[in-house]
């Protein structure tokens, strides 16, 4: 399946290659004269692989148009304005990412948002975030900032205390009982998710296990307003702002909706998974 980020990355590289030929340079002609291997000119030419801002400098100037890097990283910015990659959001550390998640709280009135594997950020607790912040770490090999992280994590709570602001929020109740930290960790964590239920600003619903549903939950997502779609998968975050795309989610998170309990249901999920917890 083409992608609109596969479809740009390939114009690119199409862009990369028109370069090369119409400097008469071979590929391999290309690549002996940047130290490169040869697969890796096919590759970034086939949108194959994504080039780094240096190797489009440096492409530029081995075809004799340097002042086109300018051009090049334009458009290597348009790609990764919707596709963001993990490693490189994080190869200073996660506290970046979690200051840039405090603005756009910020800026957004209203936030709606499925998770089907885990608590939603909004709501976790320090220890919490902490194990996720070091799983997270030590699964991309990025630098280790976690204390900073839960600090920067902890101060956009601060807005489920604001008027105006609302949350809304569903998770699948199997993600209660998913558990990536000590029983007592995760005890406390679905402590917290109590006793949000009821805060003026939060609405969390539980979608049940023997619920039925118009389509499967595939994956969670994030809704800010009207403006802003965050997605999460294992290698990359998607901000989609397109119509199509905030349309499409927005029915979604509807859909997911229907099949969810709230208040004194919602918290006998809790509850349930709670029980589970402590007789384990």
């Amino acid at each position: 399946m083409t992608t609109d980020f596969q479809t740009a990355r390939i114009a690119l590289g199409a862009r990369l290659r028109e370069l090369r030929t119409e400097a008469g340079l071979t590929g391999k002609a290309l690549a002996e004269s940047l130290g490169w291997q040869r697969s890796k000119v096919s590759r970034l030419e086939n949108g194959k692989q994504t080039p780094s801002s240096s190797d489009l400098a440096e492409w530029a100037t081995a075809v004799g148009h340097a002042e086109l890097t300018v051009e090049l990283k334009g458009r290597l910015a348009g790609v990764e304005t919707t596709y963001r990659s993990w490693c490189r959001q994080l190869a200073g550390g996660h506290r970046v990412r979690q200051e840039l998640a405090i603005a756009e709280t910020a800026a957004t009135q209203t936030i709606r948002g499925l998770e089907v594997s885990r608590i939603p950020g909004m709501f976790q607790t320090a220890e919490y975030a902490r194990y996720g912040f070091g799983a997270s770490a030590e699964f991309r090999q990025t630098t280790t900032d976690i204390e900073s992280a839960v600090r920067a994590r902890i101060r956009r709570q601060e807005a489920l205390y604001q008027p105006g602001k609302k949350f809304r929020f569903l998770i699948w109740e199997g993600a209660l009982y998913v558990r990536t930290c000590p029983p007592e960790v995760h005890a406390a964590q679905l402590d917290r998710l109590v006793s949000l239920i009821g805060l003026d600003t939060v609405e969390l619903g539980v979608i049940p296990f023997d619920a039925q549903l118009r389509r499967t939950l595939s994956h969670g997502f994030w809704i800010y307003d009207q403006r802003l779609v965050i997605v999460e998968t294992i290698s990359t975050e998607m901000w989609l702002d397109d119509e199509e795309s905030i349309h499409l989610y927005k029915r979604a998170w509807e859909w997911a909706a229907e099949a969810a309990v709230a208040g004194r249901q919602a918290q006998r999920a809790i509850d349930r998974a709670r029980a589970f917890l402590d007789a384990v």
